[in-house]
């Protein structure tokens, strides 16, 4: 059966799109029971009536060269939070470090099309990032780092992130070629973990995204 699951508002007016009106397309990537029944899920309205399988096919065709990964991280909401803004922005792969296990409901159902990899430790995502030749760019609010509103972040990158309050281990922040920060500017010692990976995303963004390809 296909998939439906929470949207991105969970009460008032049903949201999406009801059954197909008229004639059926005729195309492969669309799902006879979402033509049938109507399309509520949170996805853009370039994909709606798509099977989930050509959603994530057609995502794979336009994903970005960065990833994202995740250390030491403490609450699910959060987890669930990077996971869905590396999906808004493409991101090749979320990798998460240390923790299999967490309650997916903070991502709103894009975990269902966001490629994630699990890893034991930090050497199990070193390896892989050297296997694919990138590089590894930590983030981390600590003395030395580059701004990042004016890092020359790396093409192909894993941009990783700790939880708010401990950050990075030591092992992470060694290894990584480039430590950068976010400015602040308030009476706050740092900023929610979520709210972090999705400044810095945006920062590659900025910098390397074709902005003509965006929805």
């Amino acid at each position: 059966m296909t998939e439906q699951g929470p949207t991105e508002w969970e009460f008032g007016e049903p949201v999406g799109v009801g059954p197909w009106p008229g004639e059926w397309p005729d195309d492969p990537r669309y799902d006879a029971e979402l033509l049938a029944n109507g399309d509520r899920r949170n996805v853009v309205d370039a994909y709606r009536y798509w099977r989930r399988d050509a959603v994530i096919a057609d995502l794979d065709r336009r994903r970005h060269d960065f990833h994202v990964a995740i250390e030491n991280f403490r609450h699910d909401h959060n987890i669930g939070t990077v996971v869905r803004t590396a999906n808004a922005f493409a991101a090749r792969a979320v990798h998460i470090v240390g923790r299999r296990r967490w309650n997916r409901r903070g991502a709103m159902v894009t975990d269902r099309y966001q490629h994630i990899v699990h890893h034991p430790d930090v050497d199990s995502l070193l390896s892989f990032a050297g296997k694919e030749n990138l590089t590894l760019v930590a983030v981390d609010n600590t003395p030395g780092a580059t701004p990042v509103e004016t890092a020359a972040l790396p093409r192909r990158c894993v941009l990783l992130f700790g939880q708010e309050g401990p950050g990075l281990t030591d092992a992470a922040r060694a290894a990584a070629p480039l430590i950068v920060s976010i400015a602040q500017f308030g009476s706050t010692r740092s900023i929610n973990a979520g709210v972090a990976a999705g400044i810095v995303m945006h920062a590659w963004i900025r910098q390397h995204a074709d902005l003509a390809t965006a929805w």
